[in-house]
């Protein structure tokens, strides 16, 4: 199984076609792991759609029900799963590369923007999550949904839960960074446009007109939008490939 151990974590990831790398993030939260890019909840599959060009890796992140497990810490947050991926790329040793994520992926490829932007040619976020207005009281019920699938992490307690919840999801807007960053960010990128609650709309336009070098597609999900969609993906993963 191609995986490998980094900081404690063991992560599993897979690769599919040949080209310049792309990375990606599945949607389903904190349990996005490579089979869900297969799932109706994934209009653009990038393991299938890019492969015919592309290096595709794709991941099971950590603790989320796949094949990667690591320990789980008050102290974690955005920054542990930026800290697999950039793992990830050094393991592969990948310089360069770009990124496709989906829900959460756009959290996590903005982490990564902002960690290492020098080795992301351009980034694809589709229906982004993210919060408008004020946060709920207690953990989000999907967190506590997650929560219930580690019956085989002692480690992690209510009160350890609560802090990764707080690191997570606190900060509001796209969790993982806030606007200021988002304002100053010149990696192209495409985003496509999330239409409920926990994508929201308002969260995916405002991405959209604070990124300096931008695309944005407002129905994308099925039918002739979804098809206009993966070709004006392709030729914006196109375009910005290092040739």
């Amino acid at each position: 199984m191609p995986t490998f151990e980094h900081h404690g974590a063991s992560i599993y990831y897979e690769e599919f076609g040949q080209g310049f790398p792309i990375l990606t993030f599945a949607p389903a939260g904190l349990q996005s792991i490579i089979k869900v890019w297969s799932s109706p909840s994934a209009p653009v599959n990038p393991t299938t759609e890019f492969a015919a060009n592309y290096r595709v890796i794709a991941m099971d992140q950590r603790n989320a029900g796949g094949q990667s497990r690591a320990p789980i810490t008050a102290q974690d947050g955005w920054h542990t799963y930026a800290a697999d991926h950039i793992a990830l790329l050094d393991h592969l040793r990948i310089d360069r590369c770009h990124l496709y994520g989906q829900c959460i992926g756009g959290s996590f490829i903005m982490s990564l923007l902002k960690a290492q932007p020098q080795r992301i040619a351009s980034a694809v976020l589709a229906q982004p999550i993210g919060r408008v207005g004020a946060m709920a009281p207690g953990r989000a019920a999907r967190f506590n949904a997650w929560a219930e699938t580690l019956k085989d992490h002692p480690e992690a307690t209510n009160q350890v839960l609560d802090a990764f919840h707080q690191n997570l999801y606190g900060p509001g807007f796209v969790y993982s960074v806030d606007r200021a960053f988002v304002s100053s960010c010149r990696t192209p990128c495409l985003v496509l446009a999330g239409n409920d609650e926990a994508h929201p709309l308002p969260i995916s336009e405002e991405v959209a007109k604070l990124l300096p070098n931008c695309e944005f597609i407002r129905e994308w999900k099925t039918g002739a939008p979804l098809e206009a969609a993966k070709v004006r993906i392709k030729e914006f993963l196109s375009k910005h490939t290092l040739r």
